[in-house]
């Protein structure tokens, strides 16, 4: 493999940094990585908060589920999905903007993670591990006082930065599906019972795996969890705004 592919297949979360701080000249080149990213007719429709201010960071690691991993991170970027720049250019030029809709939101959001893909495989280049935080999504109301957004500007990810812990280093990478699993011809078919069983169990080749009851676990502590629930209210929430 060529580097940049091997950097992808190695890339992998990140949630114990060394003390060790991260130069101006990585973080720049980061950040400079993610506006390379391709852009919805090059408009660039998010805006990256560098987040330097320790209590910010304290705020968010509670903000975001409770994971101070995210407090002790050197480097801390919210990509938010910014309808708002681009309304005021239209509005300062004089036309007769309509508001931002669903659909330019997504928009939006499509343009910050690809941004913030960019980062992350920056960062795995010059060495540094990384985690999303989806949790950003969450406490809506609080995080929105906490960071001033907009009421059309939508935190779409987080991202924190730094030089992975030994231990994390040496930490295998979680598995990824088979090609066969994910990739489809043409025309979208759900997974039959079957497929989805074969999935998982190659995904968990441990003797002894239990599908049902790893799928049951999984779905209490991630899917019917209070933070999902708060997740989802917090999302439509934002999405007042767009419709």
């Amino acid at each position: 493999m060529n580097p940049i592919i091997q950097s992808l297949f190695d890339r992998k979360s990140v949630r114990v940094f060394q003390d060790k701080p991260v130069s101006q000249e990585n973080v720049n080149l980061i950040i400079d990585a993610g506006i390379q990213a391709p852009s919805a007719g090059n408009q660039q429709l998010y805006t990256i908060l560098h987040i330097q201010d320790q209590g910010i960071k304290d705020s968010l690691s509670v903000l975001c589920d409770n994971q101070p991993f995210i407090a002790k991170a050197p480097v801390v970027l919210v990509f938010l999905a910014d309808c708002r720049r681009w309304l005021d250019c239209y509005r300062y030029a004089g036309t007769e903007a309509r508001r931002p809709g669903p659909g330019d939101l997504i928009l939006a959001i499509q343009d910050a993670l690809i941004a913030a893909q960019n980062t992350v495989t920056a960062a795995e280049s010059l060495g540094l591990g990384s985690c999303y935080i989806g949790d950003i999504m969450e406490n809506r109301e609080k995080l929105t006082a906490l960071l001033s957004l907009d009421p059309l500007v939508f935190p779409a990810t987080l991202v924190v930065y730094g030089y992975p812990s030994d231990s994390q280093v040496k930490r295998p990478k979680p598995p990824r599906p088979r090609r066969d699993f994910i990739v489809q011809t043409d025309r979208y078919s759900p997974l039959s019972e079957e497929a989805l069983r074969t999935l998982h169990g190659e995904l968990n080749p441990q003797p002894g795996y239990d599908f049902d009851g790893a799928i049951t676990a999984f779905c209490l502590r991630k899917y019917a969890s209070d933070f999902a629930r708060e997740l989802n209210r917090s999302a439509g929430e934002y999405l007042k705004e767009f419709i």
